[in-house]
């Protein structure tokens, strides 16, 4: 029987030099980018290899660099849309500097981030991005800096640990969107968030897991203690996840005699689930409510009335965070560094004074 004439092996490293007329370790070294390689031979080489189909084995690259040209990437929510532009911004950052991305969705559940890193840690990652689902259990993201691979935390800092990590100007962004409310007449005000906490309503500002729930209340907080406002944990709820639940704490929220007449959203899914339950229950934005949301969605600007948001540069956030990463895989040995990197508020049409 004739052999399929269709079916060939791939393309090996040998068969790029031979083409190219260098030696095997010529073209691995021009093929790994590692090493010295004349810009005479690493275009025969990348010409040769492109002439066979060549595939490089990220194995056998592993193996002789000590790389495996993969960057780990471990966030909280990748449904979120901030999320996901700053996933967009590591990714096109890895890429322009010649590494590959692996992407994984904790959920914000601290043992799915466990179990991601040690998935990662076999692959022989190079480095990890995290943004950590809590502050105060962090022994296997110690334990990642102990087998020398570097971690940068994305968006959430935890100062003990000593990464590196950017961030935003939370707190001063929650202050300004605040005082936007009070300053349109707002005493009565709410900061409503998906973070988790064993109850949804807030005591006291203790025991909060992220750093950026925790900048945030401190910001709006911070504004109503200036403005002489008592009670500022009064409206604060947490745990407003999936949409029925949203709609329940919100409802509850909203219901309630003297209710709150504005609210601070903490990103833009909490504040679509806001717009919903108070079309529910016959209230509008903002005659009979005020609402400002963490991150410009493209949505806030095209609905009746437009929401104000906080605009974060979640695009830039990842680009930074990976550049300092890259940096850090290559050797980069200086003190634990932190980026923090400016939010807009930009006003639209949903605050107005209270009635």
């Amino acid at each position: 029987m004739a052999k399929d004439q269709g079916l060939r092996r791939p393309a090996t490293v040998q068969d790029v030099a031979n083409l190219a007329e260098v030696s095997k370790a010529t073209a691995a070294r021009a093929l790994g980018q590692y090493g010295a390689v004349s810009a005479r031979v690493m275009t025969k080489v990348t010409a040769a290899a492109a002439a066979l189909g060549y595939l490089p084995n990220d194995l056998a690259r592993t193996m002789t660099t000590g790389r495996s040209g993969t960057i780990g990437v471990i966030v909280g929510d990748i449904e979120n849309p901030y999320f996901g532009l700053a996933v967009r911004g590591v990714s096109d950052g890895a890429k322009a500097r010649g590494f590959n991305v692996v992407l994984v969705n904790s959920g914000e559940d601290v043992a799915e981030e466990k179990a991601a890193l040690e998935v990662l840690v076999r692959k022989q990652i190079d480095g990890f991005i995290i943004a950590p689902a809590a502050s105060g259990d962090t022994a296997h993201l110690l334990n990642i800096a102990t087998i020398g691979r570097p971690v940068v935390l994305m968006d959430r800092e935890i100062p003990a640990l000593g990464f590196d990590a950017v961030v935003l100007d939370d707190k001063a962004a929650a202050k300004r969107a605040t005082e936007l409310l009070i300053a349109a007449g707002h005493t009565r005000l709410s900061y409503i968030t998906a973070a988790g906490m064993k109850q949804h309503t807030l005591c006291d500002a203790t025991g909060i897991g992220l750093s950026t729930v925790a900048n945030r209340i401190a910001g709006f907080s911070e504004a109503l203690a200036d403005a002489g406002i008592p009670d500022p944990h009064r409206y604060i709820r947490f745990g407003v996840t999936d949409r029925q639940g949203a709609q329940h704490v919100i409802a509850d929220l909203l219901n309630l005699s003297d209710r709150p007449t504005a609210i601070l959203a903490s990103d833009s899914l909490i504040a679509l689930a806001i717009l919903r339950t108070t079309k529910d229950v016959r209230l509008i934005i903002p005659r009979d409510i005020s609402l400002i949301s963490f991150h410009d969605a493209d949505w806030t600007s095209a609905t009746t009335p437009s929401v104000t948001v906080v605009a974060q540069p979640a695009y830039d956030l990842g680009r930074e965070v990976v550049s300092m990463l890259i940096e850090r895989i290559e050797g980069l040995a200086e003190p634990p560094r932190r980026r923090e990197l400016p939010t807009r508020l930009i006003e639209r049409e949903s605050v107005s004074a209270p009635k």
